[in-house]
C-alpha cells in the first residue's frame, strides 16, 4: 500500500502556477505517495477555491475547506470583511462539492496570533459546527493552545462527530494523552525528523498505531535533510521512515497502517 499525504497545500499560488502544482504531484507519485488531501485553509478568507481546484482535476487529490487561525480576524466587521452567519454559509456550500472529505484547518495559534484570540475561538467554534452538520472530519490547528482546543470542541460535542485530526502534532506526552484521551487521531510530519525535537519523538513512539497519521504540510517544514528547501509530498517517504525507526517497526508495515488509518477517518475507498 502506498503513502497518503493527509495535509499539504499544493495549490496554485503557494506552488506556482497549475502546471507547478500538477509537476509537484507527479514527483510524488514517482515517490510512491498516491494519495493527497490538500487543504483549503491558509490563503485567505475564502481559501476554498484553490483546493477545490486541484482536487477536481485529480482522482487521487480531496480537499478540506476552513478558515485558518491566521485568518480569523476576517471575522470581525469591516469593509471587505466575513460576517460570522457569512462565513458558515460558505463553508456550509463549499462542504457540499464532491472531492470535499474534512472541514478545516481550524483551530487556534497563540505563538504568531496573527488574528485576535476572540476571533480565533469564534471560527474554531463555527467550523466544529460545520463539522458536526456535514458529518465530516474536522481537521485541528494548534500552536500553544492545546489545552484550550479540546476544551472548546467537547463544548461543541466535536468529538462526537465523523472525527478529529490534531494536525502536524506538536505536543509532548501529557499533550498528546489529552488529546488521544478526548477521542482525537494524531498526524505527525517533518519535525519529527528535527534534532530539536526530542519531545515529539517521544509522541511518536508512543502513540497508538491506529491514531496515527502522516503528512508534509508542504511547502513548509521539510524534513531532515532537506531542511531549509520548499518541501513537498515527495517528502513523505522520509517522514514514514523516521517514524518507523523511533516505534522499531518496517517503514512498509507503518505506511501501510497510516495509510489505512486515514481512509477511515476520510471514509475513502481503499
Amino acid at each position: 500500500m502506498s503513502l497518503f499525504d493527509t495535509h499539504c497545500h499544493v495549490v496554485e499560488g503557494v506552488f506556482g502556477d497549475a502546471a507547478e502544482v500538477d509537476a509537484t504531484l507527479e514527483r510524488a507519485r514517482a515517490a510512491g505517495v498516491s494519495r493527497f488531501l490538500v487543504i483549503g485553509s491558509g490563503y485567505g478568507a475564502d481559501s476554498a477555491a484553490p483546493a477545490l481546484a486541484v482536487a477536481s482535476r485529480h482522482a487521487d487529490v480531496w480537499a478540506s475547506v476552513g478558515l485558518h487561525p491566521h485568518d480569523a480576524r476576517f471575522l470581525a466587521e469591516g469593509p471587505g470583511e466575513v460576517p460570522r452567519e457569512g462565513l458558515a454559509a460558505r463553508l456550509a456550500r463549499a462542504c457540499r462539492h464532491p472531492r470535499v472529505v474534512a472541514v478545516g484547518e481550524a483551530g487556534l495559534d497563540y505563538f504568531y496570533d496573527q488574528s485576535p484570540r476572540a476571533e480565533q475561538r469564534e471560527a474554531l467554534r463555527v467550523q466544529a459546527r460545520l463539522a458536526l452538520a456535514r458529518d465530516l472530519p474536522l481537521i485541528v490547528h494548534d500552536r500553544d493552545a492545546g489545552d484550550e482546543v479540546v476544551e472548546i470542541l467537547e463544548q461543541e460535542g466535536a468529538f462526537e462527530g465523523a472525527g478529529v485530526l490534531w494536525h502536524c502534532f506538536t505536543g509532548d506526552l501529557r499533550v498528546m494523552r489529552r488529546v488521544l484521551d478526548a477521542g482525537a487521531h494524531l498526524s505527525l510530519s517533518g519535525i519529527v525528523t528535527f534534532k530539536s525535537a526530542a519531545a515529539l519523538r517521544e509522541v511518536a513512539a508512543a502513540a497508538p498505531l491506529e491514531r496515527l497519521l502522516i503528512e508534509t504540510d508542504s511547502p513548509w517544514l521539510a524534513p531532515t535533510p532537506h531542511r531549509g528547501k520548499r518541501n513537498e509530498p515527495a517528502l513523505l517517504p522520509a517522514i514514514a521512515a523516521e517514524v518507523a525507526r523511533l516505534r522499531g517497526m518496517a517503514t512498509a508495515e507503518l505506511v501501510q497502517s497510516t495509510t489505512e488509518n486515514a481512509l477511515r477517518l476520510f471514509r475513502l475507498p481503499a
